[in-house]
């Protein structure tokens, strides 16, 4: 639940911000509400067609080519969540600056409403998509219940679009720097515990070395059945006998998301 909340949390925010900066930027023009919430729209309904699409190939496989199909699913997340950590740490700055020039060129009449409408589109379908893959990789890495994933999302989405709308309203100041990194320091984990679930994925089906198969059992203190193991294990990644690839990949993965991080940071903000 934990982690579908912080994920759908931070990808409707992202989302949100986009459509405040491009409302504030649009303030005073006629019928830019119908094209801003046809472009909402379209985004959500792009991101649903990927849902089920994704569904229907799970159901679909069986036995191996499931397993395998969970493994790359995992892979893609590990990925995707990295890279977006990272190219949001570079290129906030200039996104918000590109969305606000759209806005007044729309404003100025030098672009149609309809460019409206697809950046719009285009920045839900993409937070969208990536909240399918990521909650489908949360359920392949910790088996999650179908209920409480449902909750953290519900809460996720309310939290996120609040958010924004505040912000958007000026009744609440955030530092969304602070905020950002905050949450990528737990999407980094995140990541790694599905790095590291993927490994044990093909491990289980001899496609890589496992590296030994328990290195420790912490089973005694926390449990991967309990409920403080399943909150660890969704996010990150924790399990009470891990096989030694599963722990490599979770190093690894973290190490180079935090590397890459301050690599960003320590560069001059001139250059960004």
């Amino acid at each position: 639940m934990l982690a579908c909340l912080l994920i759908v949390f931070r990808e409707v925010l992202e989302a949100g911000i986009v459509v405040g900066i491009v409302m504030a930027a649009t303030q005073g023009l006629a019928r830019r509400g119908l094209f801003i919430g046809g472009g909402i729209a379209a985004g959500v309904l792009g991101a649903g067609i990927l849902a089920l699409f994704t569904g229907a190939i799970t159901q679909a496989l069986q036995g191996f080519g499931q397993e395998i199909f969970n493994a790359a699913i995992l892979v893609i997340a590990v990925v995707m969540l990295g890279w977006h950590n990272l190219w949001m740490a570079s290129h906030g700055r200039e996104l918000a600056t590109q969305l606000r020039s759209a806005g007044n060129a729309v404003l100025n009449g030098e672009k149609s409403l309809w460019a409206l409408a697809v950046v719009i589109t285009v920045a839900v379908l993409r937070e969208g998509s990536e909240i399918v893959l990521f909650l489908y990789g949360i359920a392949a890495s910790s088996q999650a219940d179908p209920l409480s994933m449902l909750a953290g999302g519900v809460l996720g989405i309310a939290a996120g679009a609040v958010l924004s709308w505040l912000m958007y309203r000026g009744l609440v100041t955030i530092s969304l720097k602070r905020l950002f990194s905050i949450t990528g320091w737990m999407i980094a984990l995140l990541a790694a515990g599905m790095a590291g679930r993927a490994a044990a994925i093909l491990a289980g089906i001899d496609l890589i070395p496992a590296w030994g198969y328990q290195l420790w059992d912490t089973s005694w203190l926390v449990s991967d059945g309990s409920l403080t193991g399943r909150a660890l294990t969704a996010l990150v990644g924790y399990t009470d006998r891990p096989l030694g690839v599963q722990l490599v990949a979770w190093s690894v993965t973290l190490a180079l998301l935090v590397l890459g991080s301050r690599l960003i940071h320590s560069r001059p903000s001139s250059s960004r």
